[in-house]
């Protein structure tokens, strides 16, 4: 299989620091509602933890390092499948191939935000809006291309990357930790979407009422990649998780 991480010779962004206060600024600053913000999942099991995070969950953004299993279960899975070319407005879930180095926060974030409910909350006329609606008719080529030449995306991406706890690492740094965005589809779909797969990724179905946090999400997306990796043989099961849902003053 082609090695599908992004070439040394493309443009490389500062990686985003996994904190939510970062990732509600950036999407903000692009046009997402203020209504609608990321908050930190701290336990996927304990429920007086879990009961702590604004529901309804839009959509999870899961960090974790990439590991020796989760490239072997990735290439396996991907292997058979032919490369997706999904356009338009009948396309089930908008999926963005990534092509900018150490950009798969971003990518991740716009995920969140580009399907199923968080897509209503973007605020016309603004930068996202106007960035979703021309990706929309574009197939994944060019839908990649007009992410890489966004001027918009890159300055906001820019101001983003200076917040946070800790020290950004450089744009050239090799980083070893990757975002994956499982959302929940309007039509109740749970999609996998990742910018280094071959597309989007159908996991199951969530009933009505079931939001991105709901148990039926967790174990179809985030217990379901924690368990591939202990099965591989990873005894490094470090994550962290951010939901996209309401927030509150």
């Amino acid at each position: 299989m082609a090695h599908v991480d992004v070439p040394p010779t493309q443009k490389a962004f500062v990686p985003l620091e996994n904190n939510p206060e970062v990732m509600s600024h950036l999407v903000h600053q692009l046009g997402l509602a203020p209504a609608l913000g990321f908050t930190d999942v701290f336990s996927i099991d304990e429920p007086e933890l879990l009961a702590f995070v604004p529901r309804p969950s839009q959509a999870l953004l899961l960090v974790f390092p990439v590991s020796a299993t989760y490239e072997a279960s990735r290439e396996a899975e991907d292997a058979p499948k032919a490369t997706y070319t999904g356009s338009g407005p009948a396309e089930p879930v908008m999926w963005f191939k990534q092509t900018i180095r150490n950009a798969c926060g971003l990518i991740g974030l716009l995920h969140a935000v580009a399907n199923g409910e968080a897509r209503k909350h973007v605020v016309v006329g603004s930068d996202l809006d106007t960035l979703l609606r021309e990706a929309e008719a574009l197939g994944p080529v060019e839908r990649a291309d007009l992410l890489y030449e966004s001027k918009a995306l890159e300055s906001a991406h820019a101001d983003a990357a200076k917040l946070g706890d800790t020290a950004a690492p450089l744009a050239e740094d090799n980083v070893d930790l990757h975002f994956v965005a499982f959302v929940r589809g309007l039509d109740g779909t749970l999609w996998e979407l990742d910018g280094r797969r071959k597309g989007p990724l159908a996991r199951g179905f969530l009933k009505e009422g079931e939001d991105a946090l709901s148990e039926a999400a967790l174990e179809l997306g985030v217990r379901r990649f924690l368990k591939m990796e202990a099965q591989g043989g990873n005894p490094d099961l470090r994550f962290s998780l951010v939901s996209l849902g309401p927030l509150f003053d």
